[in-house]
């Protein structure tokens, strides 16, 4: 079940001091034709991106999104010149950019990546 999967991904990534996992509802509206979404994430990405930009908590950053509705926190994180923002994506997907721009840079990543770094989540205690 993908849900049970997400939790068991979650409370592993909890474990470790360094990572702060935030979780948002799921909106079950057209379920069972559509899957459930989350909600509100993008909106705390962006957030999380800028407070923590203008906290100079982070160097570099490296967002893995193809959603549009962060590219205003990109946009004035660069303007500001608060960190180096380069954003990361599935090869054959369209990337994040700056209008008029081949901005930021970008990782296109395959599956041999995904490979390198998944965790088997079925052995985990639930």
């Amino acid at each position: 079940m993908p849900t049970s999967a997400n939790d068991a991904q979650a409370a592993q990534w909890s474990r470790d001091p360094r990572v702060h996992v935030v979780r948002r509802q799921l909106n079950y509206r057209g379920w069972p034709d559509d899957p459930p979404r989350e909600k509100g994430i993008d909106v705390a990405i962006a957030v999380d991106l800028m407070l923590l930009a203008l906290r100079r908590q982070y160097d570099a950053l490296v967002l893995f999104s193809g959603d549009t509705d962060l590219l205003p926190a990109i946009e004035v994180i660069k303007q500001l010149r608060l960190c180096h923002v380069e954003v990361a994506c599935w090869a054959g997907h369209k990337p994040l950019r700056l209008p008029n721009s081949q901005l930021p840079y970008c990782h296109f990543l395959n599956r041999s990546d995904w490979n390198a770094v998944v965790e088997d989540w079925s052995k985990l205690p639930s």
